[in-house]
Parts: structure tokens; C-alpha cells; sequence
């Protein structure tokens, strides 16, 4: 398997249907709360992302398919006056997991961050996500203390 990375451009159907179907079963994964997402979602998902300012999405694509996505949103650290990136969604459809395709598009996403003169790249990940492994071997902390993500639904 040879895994390229690319900037998406949401404008390209492919692209936009390739973020659309990884991150619909990446929804449908335990690991993402195990259902699909809504028609809704699917329907509105990248006009939203286009209209959202700082909207970034790498794609991972084996030879013939796309198979990961990192769905990333740019903020603002007011501790380092610097802008940052987070990482919303880091998926990889079962086919490819265990092939590196992880690690490539956090490699891509944290050479992004240096290219804007970013502070940091964040994420939030689950305390039970195997793949916790492939963020702490690629640098990513939990603080000390350890911080916590938390969320009030509207």
C-alpha cells in the first residue's frame, strides 16, 4: 500500500464525497459513537465546512481509494498569541488501520501547523481509543495536569 496525502479541496467532488463517506464510518464506528450520521449531516457537512473560516482536510488515498481523513479546524491560543490547529476528526477506514496511514496524516497536519507558524496541534480522543498509542508515539500530551475536554450540547 502506498499512501499520499493530500490537502482536500472541497470544491472537488471526489474530495468532498471521499470527507462525507470516511467520517460517516468513522461515525458508525464504536469510536465515534457508533452510529451513522444523519442524511442532514451528509447533505450539509461540506458547505458548512466551506463557509467555516479555517477549515482544513487532509485526505489519504492508496493507490485507487481514498482511505483516511483528518478533518481539522484552525484556532487561536491566546497563551502563545499564535494561531493553532486542531484536529476534529482523524479517521481511517478498517481496510487500511495498522498501515501507517495515522501517522501520515498527522505528519502532514503538523508540517500545515509549521507552515502557518502554528503553537500546537490539539485533538480530543476517547480514554478507551486504541489509537491513543498513535497519538502519544507522534508527540501528543495530555498535560499536567491532565486536561479534559468537555462539551454542553445546544
Amino acid at each position: 500500500m502506498t499512501i499520499s496525502i493530500i490537502e482536500a479541496d472541497l470544491e472537488n467532488e471526489a474530495h468532498a464525497s471521499a470527507i462525507i463517506s470516511i467520517t460517516n464510518a468513522y461515525a458508525k464506528d464504536i469510536m465515534g459513537g457508533g452510529k451513522p450520521l444523519s442524511a442532514q449531516v451528509r447533505k450539509t457537512m461540506i458547505s458548512g465546512m466551506k463557509s467555516f473560516p479555517g477549515t482544513l482536510v487532509f485526505l489519504a488515498k492508496d493507490e485507487a481509494d481514498f482511505v483516511g481523513v483528518a478533518n481539522c479546524f484552525m484556532g487561536y491560543s491566546t497563551f502563545f498569541a499564535k494561531p493553532l490547529i486542531n484536529i476534529h476528526d482523524l479517521a481511517v477506514l478498517p481496510k487500511a488501520r495498522g498501515k501507517g496511514v495515522g501517522t501520515k496524516l498527522i505528519e502532514a497536519v503538523t508540517k500545515k501547523a509549521m507552515e502557518l507558524d502554528c503553537c500546537k496541534v490539539t485533538l480530543e480522543v476517547l480514554e478507551n481509543n486504541p489509537a491513543r498509542n498513535l497519538y502519544e508515539r507522534e508527540g501528543f500530551e495530555y498535560g499536567d495536569p491532565k486536561y479534559f475536554f468537555m462539551s454542553k450540547y445546544l
